[in-house]
């Protein structure tokens, strides 16, 4: 029985010595964590000091111990101080955006677990310590938009497995160091004072990495000295090239002359159907109603003359708006662009007995006038809240309009991206939720209506808002009718891969679209503009690395991230965008169900709010 005992004895020895090491790291985490508090936080950081840390805001455990600590964007402000590096188990540290100041701790060489440093949008100044680059586990470094001063540390490529180091809007000097990382993918050091060559390593990085530096070598223009000196030109070639451009440039002015004169001749025979230059200014289509005072004097300046002077066509009516005015009243209208789209320019017109209505004129109409007609006598039946209603159509052979409800509040793709500047009104996670779902609810509709229509060209500038933040889809049916010259561009960050020709759209790449768009929601950032400084990266790859690296956080939109108690909520909007725009359609949920998980999640919400 001795031995028995002795046994029991000893693991329980073991077992409570493990308790005591545990509680002993957690209480350093904790200490690591007020002494940063007391810094840098005050009443920024509203820790309850006596419960376990890893229930603070911010905090993330794993075992027992802190492994995550993300602050960004909490006003935190004056120096670091000595002590976070007693978090010997932390993977992320995120204290970007906000305005900390003085050297980075010397003791964040202790931090061997770190792969995640997110030290950007601070003011942090001095060289950039050499102990960062001892840090083995070290993936992604942002010390992007500080004060730091010298020169890159030769020992960047100590830090086998970093791929991902931003380094520009600083104060840094000298060359820059060949790094010929392997798994180096995501690289910037713009608007700094770099000089000298690019390393042949960073060549196959993009431009907008090197900008704002004096450096040279590819990808920018080639460094002096790269052309020897016997290939220099002599003067008597030099005088050659210079009498050739001048005999160029008079020739083109005598072809400038003549084409002048044979236009002036023929101009009272053309027929002019674009809007004139001087009287109508075209605005970015996202640009909300509103901004803008470019007005022509009428309508009837602005659509071809053919359509004004037809005696025998008028407008097509759907609903009750012919009793309110007719193709006369319409052309009588003023007329202010509300900006060039994908199936041509869209106008706000105010008629005379102060009606207002938008009015899209299309272009690259392919399809024949009974084709037409058919296709908006099925658009114009299309009747749910959550669509902007085709009121009226005009088809002749040179013009083809279409006549919509105004919405005065303008896009959702101008509301999230139109003004980032101190004077915005954040878009809440409230509001975000309720567009989403509004957007679903009317997709969802359309898909309903039989499994081959869709509607083709889903984007944030496609859903439209009214004064109470109401999504309004427009722009559906149109996809057919256009001609292959407007579809390049079409769906430009939308569109589904397995997509080929865009006037023939299925509605699981309806669903991808749909899914791009929450993301968009999410993120706060558009989609054609979603590199991120990644060459070659669109949003939903660069959030599903993300989401693989369990930094999800990281990629919600900082408005967002000031409103409590929603992150679980925006997680599980985010993991629907993924299914959304899985690779294979056969993976992606159809609309009918990212409509009531969308509902599911703002009645949730909304039952929260309620208790």
């Amino acid at each position: 029985m001795k031995p028995i005992r002795c046994i029991i004895s000893f693991s329980l020895l073991l077992w409570a010595t493990w308790l005591v090491t545990v509680g002993s790291d957690l209480a350093a985490d904790r200490a690591a964590m007020v002494a940063l508090r007391r810094a840098v936080g005050g009443r920024t950081l509203l820790w309850n000091l006596s419960s376990s840390p890893c229930t603070w805001t911010g905090v993330n455990c794993s075992q027992n111990r802190v492994v995550e600590l993300r602050l960004p964007g909490m006003g935190l402000s004056g120096q670091l101080p000595s002590g976070i590096g007693n978090l010997t188990q932390l993977q992320t540290l995120s204290l970007r955006f906000n305005a900390l100041s003085g050297s980075i701790p010397a003791d964040f060489a202790k931090l061997t677990s770190l792969r995640n440093l997110y030290l950007q949008g601070n003011r942090f100044s001095g060289e950039i310590p050499l102990f960062l680059f001892s840090l083995q586990n070290l993936i992604r470094l942002n010390l992007a938009s500080n004060n730091f001063t010298g020169s890159i540390p030769e020992s960047v490529n100590n830090l086998t497995r970093l791929g991902t180091l931003y380094l520009e809007n600083n104060h840094l000097s000298g060359s820059i160091p060949d790094i010929e990382g392997p798994s180096l993918v995501q690289f910037n050091v713009s608007f700094n004072q770099l000089n000298g060559s690019i390393p042949k390593g960073l060549s196959n990085k993009p431009q907008s990495a090197f900008l704002g530096n004096s450096l040279c070598g590819k990808p920018l223009v080639p460094c002096n000295g790269t052309e020897s000196s016997g290939n220099k030109l002599s003067g008597g070639a030099i005088a050659g090239i210079v009498i050739g451009c001048v005999l160029g440039v008079l020739l083109i002015l005598i072809l400038l002359i003549c084409l002048c004169r044979r236009k002036s001749g023929k101009k009272m025979e053309e027929r002019d159907v674009a809007p004139p230059k001087q009287s109508v200014v075209e605005i970015p289509r996202d640009k909300p109603a509103g901004e803008s005072d470019n007005r022509s004097s009428g309508l009837s300046g602005v659509v071809n003359k053919e359509a004004k002077s037809s005696g025998t066509k008028n407008l097509v009516f759907f609903g009750k708006a012919s009793m309110v005015f007719d193709l006369e009243d319409l052309l009588r209208a003023s007329a202010e662009v509300l900006g060039k789209g994908t199936f041509g320019t869209t106008y706000k017109a105010t008629l005379e007995m102060g009606v207002v209505v938008a009015v899209k004129r299309l272009k690259d109409v392919t399809v024949s006038e009974k084709e037409f007609k058919e296709k908006m006598e099925v658009v114009g039946s299309m009747d749910h809240q959550n669509l902007v209603p085709l009121r009226a159509y005009y088809f002749s052979a040179d013009e083809k309009l279409l006549v919509y409800d105004y919405m005065p509040v303008g896009s959702l793709s101008s509301l999230l991206h139109g003004n980032r500047g101190s004077g915005r009104t954040p878009l809440n996670w409230d509001t975000r939720s309720g567009i989403a779902l509004g957007a679903a609810r009317g997709i969802a509709y359309l898909h309903s209506k039989g499994p081959g229509i869709s509607h083709g060209n889903i984007k944030s500038s496609n859903v439209l808002l009214t004064t109470s933040y109401e999504a309004r889809v427009s722009d559906f049916g149109l996809a057919q009718l256009a001609g292959p010259t407007s579809t390049p561009n079409r769906v430009d960050g939308y569109r589904a891969p397995e997509v080929t020709d865009t006037n023939k759209v299925s509605q699981k790449a309806d669903v991808y679209s749909f899914g791009i768009l929450l993301l968009e929601l999410l993120t706060g950032k558009a989609p054609t503009h979603a590199l991120l400084n990644e060459e070659g990266i669109d949003l939903p790859r660069w959030v599903q690395s993300i989401v693989r690296e369990d930094w999800t956080s990281e990629v919600f939109d900082l408005e967002l991230l000031r409103y409590q108690n929603v992150e679980d909520d925006m997680v599980q909007l985010l993991q629907l965008a993924i299914n959304c725009t899985a690779q294979y359609p056969d993976k992606r949920p159809s609309m009918a169900e990212v409509m009531n998980q969308i509902e599911d999640l703002c009645r949730s919400n909304s039952e929260k709010e309620t208790h």
